[in-house]
């Protein structure tokens, strides 16, 4: 019997809408979460506090733990090492051609602090810590920002009653184009509407429109600038005097080390520019001179195979199975020059 595709889909529809047929029953694929598995992912701190977990932690004990899991990366006095995160500081600068936004001068709520720790730290092993580690964290950070004094028992009950220094620099955007109809006539040159909220320091644009505003730290002629403001920042938090560093005149690479500074980049830097695990930083002076009287076949068996020191830990190829034996080879050797 022929049957038109209108009939065959006014079957089905009636098929579909027919009394009787369960619409809860879902698509049969999986089986329904559990409260221990929602709980699992359910694990965001809001600024009220809700989802703070039971415990408490206060400064003095913080310091240790800080000292053990975050200093490698964010500094001893929350400074930052290299191009990781500052956490203290800042404070007047948001305003600034360069403004150092830290936990201490532009988080708004104590509560997304613990919240990043608890979730995302330390870098190399995320939700490791316990929630005690995480209370003594916290509130150590707090803490170094001036905002708690040393001796305060940071607890479920009072982190959301903490005042953060930046709470009232947040608010609704009330810019006219966040909530605007959608135009479709007569509509205002987007060129133009571009031009005016960049100028007016919305989002910087000196990288691609020369003269609109200071230009990028990569632009040639910053890399002075940017490493004595560097140091002045530095100096202001540790309270050491300013000694901007001396640019090095350039030596020659060879081939292979040019080609290893796109692996070190991608790979090694995590750990060579902090210092973490133990790695010697690039720079350094301390920490090459006796590493490179080894040679380089030694330093590249270690990376390869890996090497357990007396100061620190490398897994084989740095953790980077994937990479292969030359892409490695060529970053020790980049790493390597980098020192001489």
């Amino acid at each position: 019997m022929f049957r038109s595709p209108k009939s065959t889909f006014a079957l089905v529809l009636f098929a579909c809408l027919a009394p009787g047929v369960s619409y809860a029953q879902g698509y049969q694929i999986g089986t329904a979460a559990t409260a221990v598995e929602i709980a699992g992912w359910d694990i965001d701190i809001r600024p009220d506090g809700k989802g703070l977990p039971a415990g408490s932690g206060n400064a003095v004990n913080g310091e240790e733990t800080y000292e053990t899991y975050c200093a490698s990366c964010h500094g001893v006095f929350g400074e930052g090492e290299g191009r990781w995160p500052v956490l203290t500081g800042g404070e007047g600068t948001l305003s600034d051609d360069r403004p150092v936004k830290t936990v201490g001068s532009y988080w708004p709520y104590a509560s997304t602090l613990f919240d990043y720790i608890r979730r995302a730290m330390p870098f190399n092993a995320p939700m490791s810590l316990n929630d005690q580690q995480v209370y003594d964290i916290t509130a150590y950070v707090l803490y170094m920002n001036d905002i708690i004094e040393e001796d305060f028992h940071l607890s479920q009950d009072n982190l959301a009653q903490v005042e953060m220094p930046n709470q009232d620099g947040f608010y609704v955007d009330n810019r006219p184009d966040v909530s605007n109809p959608r135009c479709m006539t007569d509509c205002a040159d987007p060129d133009n509407m571009m031009m005016q909220s960049s100028l007016a320091g919305v989002t910087p644009i000196g990288h691609f429109i020369e003269g609109a505003d200071a230009p990028a730290a990569s632009h040639s002629g910053q890399d002075e600038l940017e490493a004595s403001k560097e140091a002045e920042r530095k100096a202001a938090i540790t309270g050491e005097e300013v000694v901007a560093p001396v640019a090095q005149e350039a030596t020659a690479m060879s081939a292979a080390a040019m080609a290893g500074e796109a692996t070190y980049k991608a790979a090694c830097g995590v750990c060579h520019t902090s210092g973490l695990a133990g790695a010697p930083k690039i720079g350094d002076g301390d920490a090459w001179p006796e590493r490179l009287q080894q040679g380089a076949d030694v330093l590249i068996a270690h990376a390869l195979e890996g090497y357990a020191g007396s100061e620190g830990y490398m897994p084989a190829k740095g953790g980077r199975a994937d990479l292969s034996n030359e892409a490695v080879t060529n970053a020790v050797l980049f790493m390597v020059e980098s020192q001489q």
